[in-house]
């Protein structure tokens, strides 16, 4: 089963999770895997999502932010797009577009950032959005600051929470068919509750790289191999690592607490985006076939519409219909 481990290093400003995701990851390949159209992802993308969503679910339990959080990848190569969605509860669902081939062990810059046109881009989107109120998003490019492309995922999400919250993040993380799996270490802010919206504390800002504990105990996390992370289950990990350190651990998230995949597509949500393509373009697709077929990227469900259904879509006045979703990529 999925689980997540929260501590505390007693005395120290220094906090971690650590993540095993199991059924929930093998899930999302699963559900691919039997998509008809697309089949399974290559290796190498396979890889990067599993790493995408373990570092989606950290940041999340992190912030414990109340409504979506949402991290992406695109730019200029075969991956046109990964995409790893967290709800405030730890429900999760992940989704990726290639676009031609792609070899089994391309790099981060060859899948997604060939002329560092790359970029990842974070969104928290509130549960419950004040009128007028948008989501926040941060975009970080694929790159480092001398320019050089970045071909460790782990190294863009350290340098997004660094800029984002001013505070120095060290993050490991790993995944195969498997287990997708990672380890987040953070210096405590010193005043307040920082999170990914920006407001920063100047006190943290300064304090950064000059936490003689957290870079002592970044060190020893940074020595954690990624076979460790895949195989050790988090007793034997934290004790491998930290065996010297005051640990506090909180009572783990397993079973009904536990990250799990959930996906948020429903019908009502495909009737609307067949209203958004107006009646006119609906009509003409089934003059080309018998019915609309749309799938769901994320869960690889699939909606059929023939004419009396698309008919009754039309029929419901505009202000009665499901609000709008990006669901349905």
């Amino acid at each position: 089963m999925s689980e997540l481990h929260k501590f505390l290093f007693e005395g120290l400003p220094v906090r971690g999770i650590l993540l095993r995701l199991t059924d929930a990851w093998k899930e999302i390949l699963q559900r691919r895997a039997q998509n008809a159209e697309t089949g399974a992802y290559p290796q190498a993308v396979r890889q990067l999502l599993g790493e995408m969503t373990a570092g989606a679910v950290l940041m999340q339990a992190n912030i414990r932010f109340e409504g979506a959080l949402v991290l992406q990848i695109f730019g200029d190569g075969p991956l046109k797009l990964a995409v790893v969605e967290v709800q405030n509860d730890l429900s999760l669902r992940a989704t990726a577009k290639v676009v031609g081939t792609l070899d089994e062990t391309a790099s981060l810059s060859q899948m997604v950032n060939q002329n560092n046109q790359g970029k990842c881009a974070i969104t928290l989107d509130p549960l419950k959005r004040h009128p007028g109120q948008q989501p926040y998003q941060g975009v970080v490019p694929l790159f480092d600051d001398n320019k050089q492309p970045i071909d460790q995922f782990q190294k863009v999400i350290e340098h997004y929470m660094l800029q984002s919250e001013q505070l120095d993040t060290t993050l490991i993380l790993a995944a195969n068919d498997e287990v997708a799996a990672g380890l987040l270490i953070q210096r405590m802010p010193m005043q307040g509750q920082n999170n990914l919206s920006a407001h920063h504390v100047l006190r943290d800002e300064d304090a950064i790289g000059k936490n003689e504990d957290y870079r002592r105990i970044s060190i020893l996390a940074s020595s954690l191999t990624r076979e460790e992370l895949l195989s050790l289950d988090a007793n034997a990990l934290l004790h491998r690592l930290f065996w010297q350190e005051n640990v506090r651990r909180f009572e783990p998230q397993v079973e009904d607490t536990a990250p799990r995949f959930s996906c948020s597509c429903s019908r009502e949500r495909v009737s609307q985006m067949i209203r958004g393509l107006g009646q006119e373009e609906a009509q003409s697709i089934l003059q080309e076939r018998d019915n609309i077929e749309v799938g769901c990227d994320f869960c690889g469900l699939q909606y059929s519409f023939d004419p009396i259904d698309t008919d009754q879509i039309f029929s419901i006045p505009a202000g009665l219909q499901p609000p709008s979703t990006d669901a349905i990529q």
